[in-house]
């Protein structure tokens, strides 16, 4: 008899097996995505998922949801379209740390800055790794990359400040060894309103493990259990990566404030008792 994996009718098992790495971590965030949405009261129907270009963004190939794999960088403003166009969509962006912060940093900010009604999860794995490994703008300070052999120069985003700073309403992260923290994290999203923000961070042996002495798949996960502190409501500016200091993981921010279709009902809606003139 053929087994039946939990979340067969959530993939479009034809394609597996898939194409990331042994050892990658996105596979183990891919999975905590797909156990939150099966265990949400939401109906599947009602899901779009957004991904860009990179390793993270061939989740969208694998889902059997409304999904969508979209140009370098513009996961977001297509997200923004498809909310805007359909508000009934519970829209998820799910893709990697150099589509959605490098390419792509000024559509986050503004999405946030307005907003925008979506899940956006990132997986941070500190490089390019699909196109061979180069510095990527959450690479840590120090840390090797094929294109900085001798060592990062530049100090990285912090992502949860930056999430935080533009105006997200839910500001998380963790890394693919939390995988229960992580998976109810996400189910806690779904239940938010307003551009909620999960970092991910995750291992990337191939890539970039391997040039930072982390070649076997393990090694990165030992590095996180090492170093990760979880604390709840921490200041998001003290979660800065480097190579030497605790990794600050948890729940920063749960806030509410308006989201953009708010304001612009609020705006534009005629109320009630006025007269509504059509040419």
């Amino acid at each position: 008899m053929k087994s039946v994996h939990p979340y067969d009718e959530l993939l479009r098992t034809d394609r597996i097996p898939h194409i990331w790495c042994p050892g990658c971590g996105i596979g183990t965030a891919f999975s905590s995505m797909l156990a939150a949405i099966k265990e949400s009261a939401l109906p599947l129907e009602d899901f779009a998922v957004v991904s860009g270009i990179g390793c993270t963004g061939r989740v969208a190939g694998y889902l059997k949801l409304d999904s969508f794999h979209t140009t370098h960088g513009r996961a977001l403003p297509f997200a923004t379209g498809l909310k805007l166009g359909n508000p009934r969509l519970n829209v998820v962006t799910f893709s990697g740390d150099g589509d959605l912060f490098a390419i792509g940093g000024n559509h986050f900010i503004h999405a946030a800055r307005r907003n925008i009604d979506l899940a956006v999860f990132c997986v941070n794995n500190f490089n390019y790794g699909m196109t061979g490994g180069q510095v990527a703008p959450t690479t840590p300070y120090g840390a090797k990359t094929a294109t900085t052999p001798m060592g990062n120069d530049e100090w990285p985003f912090n992502l949860p400040l930056l999430a935080y700073a533009v105006g997200a309403v839910y500001v998380a992260r963790w890394t693919t060894l939390h995988v229960r923290r992580l998976t109810d994290a996400i189910r806690e999203v779904f239940d938010r309103r307003g551009f909620r923000f999960i970092e991910i961070l995750a291992p990337c042996p191939t890539a970039y493990g391997r040039r930072n002495r982390m070649k076997a798949p393990l090694d990165v996960l030992k590095y996180f259990e090492a170093r990760v502190r979880v604390r709840h409501d921490a200041d998001p500016a003290e979660a800065q990566i480097d190579l030497e200091s605790p990794i600050v993981v948890g729940k920063f921010v749960d806030r509410k404030r308006p989201t953009f279709l708010d304001l612009w009902s609020k705006r534009y809606a005629p109320d009630e008792d006025e007269e509504v003139h059509v040419a």
